[in-house]
């Protein structure tokens, strides 16, 4: 029997991301402004004046209000810098971009096509919760949307990604 998993098990190593992070009244608004502000980085606007190379997914990490109905304005969005320059990040020009070093990540994903919006993300949020069912070996109010494709895409590929607790 060959079905499409319903979720999968990931492990990342720890790694050097550039991060914009956003609070505007809409979650696109935010994802969409912190992307371009990212995209500026990685195509000149840096210490090394060159194209840095684009890599995926793109994260944006989300955070629950505590009655779990809604996504807290503030969004992190964050580019992994691809491997040659891991070592010595080259420098945003804008002052919003932040080098992070990221430790190594457990998380358990599950794909989802289209638009992402709060409305789409909570939805994901859900039925996730209904797949797994009642565990205390994720987060319940830390999450992260990993996109795939440019936003353009009409059902481009998504994933929501329940971080495993250390």
């Amino acid at each position: 029997q060959c079905k499409e998993a319903a979720y999968e098990e990931r492990r990342y190593p720890a790694g050097k991301w550039a991060c914009v992070t956003k609070g505007e009244p809409m979650y696109e608004q935010s994802i969409s402004m912190s992307f371009m502000k990212l995209m500026r980085y990685i195509c000149k606007e840096n210490s090394v004046g060159c194209y840095l190379g684009m890599t995926v997914p793109v994260l944006n990490e989300i955070h629950l209000t505590k009655e779990g109905t809604e996504l807290e304005r503030e969004v992190v969005t964050a580019y992994y810098l691809p491997g040659e320059f891991q070592q010595n990040p080259p420098v945003p020009m804008d002052p919003e971009i932040h080098i992070t070093e990221r430790a190594p990540l457990r998380v358990i994903t599950r794909v989802f096509y289209g638009m992402t919006t709060e409305e789409t993300i909570l939805r994901e949020i859900s039925l996730f919760w209904e797949l797994l069912g009642s565990t205390d070996t994720v987060l319940r109010e830390t999450y992260i949307v990993a996109v795939y494709e440019n936003p353009s895409i009409p059902q481009r590929r998504n994933e929501i990604w329940f971080i495993c607790r250390a």
